[in-house]
């Protein structure tokens, strides 16, 4: 396959383009997805003029609402393409999504094929209600399947794989990747197997697990530290649910140190599962203790000293990761 070098952005909207044209029954829909504005980050811009108001479809405010509507779409033989503006806004479609959604195939049997893109993450200074990482939430329920993509290619490929799922799927997408990432990106259908992740760089001393934002966070790390001959390998989680801990285990059984990292809150996030597996199945290979880093448990602060001491770095990975290669 011919690769070029897309945006972030530009790879979501692709990725859609290419459902889309595929399956005359992929719909997208969300609040002011369609016309001219093409949603609050213009993703869905180019696919709106493409493919016209019957197949790009704006909602009324209200997510419970057109989620709800969705449900009953997939159910009818559709698969809807949900954007919600802000991941934060996620919440008020909670029982559409958890109560209904993801216990439909448990109950009886039916597919809920749709996909739920919610752009999250912090860093462009938008404050509590548009910032957060809400992916623990889904995490823990039965039945629904959550991804979060690090680089144009796979923020393509998954979107591809999560709207051929017959199982809901939340799709996470890294707000302050969209225009600031560029990467290949294969032409057509280049899809990306959900429950799989991937080694972003290799080395031999210290893993290094993370997704989204995090992950370029940590390759940043990892520049320094290799400077002070401390070779880092990275694994980029790139699916949450279902997780890939085979890929994870082998990288500890390598070297020996074990650094979580990503940007929701600490405390119960994804982080906290995948240290605990790495302790329960991997307990052997460990040299140090399992590390975390995340968020701090308070509100995404809006001014940006407070939100850059609030959010995880480059320079608190280079620390715990220090601070792992002394034991």
């Amino acid at each position: 396959m011919t690769e070029r070098q897309l945006t972030y952005l530009d790879a979501i909207a692709e990725g859609l383009m290419v459902e889309m044209e595929r399956d005359p029954d992929v719909l997208v829909i969300g609040n002011d997805v369609g016309g001219s504005f093409g949603g609050a980050f213009k993703v869905t811009k180019r696919v709106a003029e493409k493919f016209g108001d019957r197949r790009v479809r704006n909602m009324p405010m209200t997510e419970l609402g057109f989620v709800g509507a969705a449900n009953g779409m997939a159910l009818m033989g559709l698969r809807p393409v949900i954007e919600v503006q802000f991941a934060d806004f996620i919440s008020t479609a909670f029982d559409s999504i958890v109560q209904y959604a993801a216990t439909t195939h448990y109950r009886w049997g039916a597919a809920v094929p749709w996909v739920v893109r919610a752009p999250s993450d912090g860093g462009i200074r938008s404050g509590p209600f548009h910032s957060q990482n809400p992916e623990a939430w889904f995490v823990h329920t039965p039945g629904l399947k959550v991804v979060a993509p690090a680089t144009p290619a796979d923020a393509k490929g998954l979107l591809i794989a999560a709207i051929r799922d017959n199982n809901p799927v939340i799709y996470f997408e890294s707000k302050p990747l969209y225009r600031s990432l560029k990467g290949p990106v294969s032409e057509g259908d280049a899809a990306v197997p959900i429950g799989v992740a991937a080694v972003a760089l290799s080395g031999d001393d210290l893993t290094i697990v993370s997704y989204g934002s995090t992950v370029h966070d940590s390759l940043q790390a990892a520049t320094e530290l290799a400077r002070e001959g401390i070779m880092v390998e990275i694994v980029d989680l790139r699916s949450l649910k279902p997780l890939d801990m085979d890929t994870v285990l082998t990288s500890v059984e390598k070297t020996g140190r074990a650094l979580v990292v990503h940007a929701a809150n600490r405390m119960t996030g994804v982080g906290a599962e995948v240290a605990s597996r790495i302790g329960e199945e991997g307990f052997g290979f460990l040299d140090a203790p399992v590390r975390r880093l995340g968020g701090l448990d308070v509100p995404v602060p809006f001014s940006p000293p407070l939100e850059d001491a609030y959010r995880v770095g480059p320079a608190d990975i280079v620390a715990a990761a220090r601070d792992l290669m002394q034991w």
